[in-house]
C-alpha cells in the first residue's frame, strides 16, 4: 500500500468518524467472515457502520477529531463501530452481539467526544431507545390536557350533583 492509498483510507475514516456521534472500539480476534458480515448487517439496521482498521491508520484518522479519546486503545485486532443516528440502538445491538459471540468484545467507546468504558456502553444499552423516549414524552404531554379536562368535568359534576340534591329537597318539601 503506497502513501496515496493510505492517505485516502485515513481521510475516509476521518470523514466517517467526524460524522458519527458514537464510536465504539471492539476486539474481533478469531471471528469468521460470516460473523463479521452478520455484525455489519445488524449494525447497518441499527443506524451504524462497522470498519476493520489498521491501528496506525486508525490512530492518525482519529487524532484531533470528534473521537480523539479512543485513539490510544487501538491495538491488536481492532474494529470501529460508528453510530450516526441513535447511540442507544447501536450500543444495544453491539451489546447483544457481544453476548452471543464469545470472541467479540467491546473495549471502549466515545460518545460525542467523551470516553466511555465497556461497562458504560452496557449501561447505555439498557436505556430506552429514541422511539420509546419519544412515546413516553408524548404520553406525558398528552396526560396534562387530559387530566385538566377531567378536573374541570369533576368540578362541574359536583356542582350538578349539589343542584340536583337541592332540587330533590325542594320537591320533597313542596309535596
Amino acid at each position: 500500500m503506497n502513501r496515496s492509498e493510505k492517505a485516502a483510507i485515513i481521510e475516509a475514516i476521518k470523514a466517517k468518524a467526524d460524522q458519527a456521534a458514537f464510536a465504539v472500539l471492539t476486539d474481533f480476534k478469531g471471528m469468521t467472515v460470516e460473523e463479521l458480515t452478520k455484525l455489519r448487517v445488524n449494525l447497518r439496521n441499527a443506524g451504524g457502520e462497522y470498519h476493520v482498521v489498521k491501528n496506525t491508520l486508525g490512530r492518525i484518522a482519529l487524532t484531533g477529531g470528534a473521537h480523539d479519546a479512543i485513539k490510544d486503545n487501538l491495538r491488536e485486532n481492532s474494529g470501529v463501530a460508528l453510530g450516526f443516528e441513535d447511540p442507544v440502538a447501536v450500543a444495544k445491538m453491539l451489546n447483544d452481539f457481544a453476548r452471543q459471540s464469545k470472541l467479540f468484545k467491546i473495549r471502549c467507546a466515545s460518545l460525542e467526544g467523551k470516553m466511555m468504558t465497556a461497562e458504560q456502553v452496557d449501561t447505555l444499552a439498557r436505556l430506552p431507545g429514541r422511539e420509546q423516549l419519544l412515546a413516553q414524552l408524548l404520553g406525558t404531554m398528552n396526560a396534562l390536557p387530559t387530566n385538566f379536562v377531567s378536573l374541570c368535568a369533576n368540578l362541574v359534576r359536583g356542582l350538578l350533583y349539589a343542584l340536583k340534591g337541592i332540587e330533590e329537597q325542594k320537591s320533597k318539601a313542596a309535596a
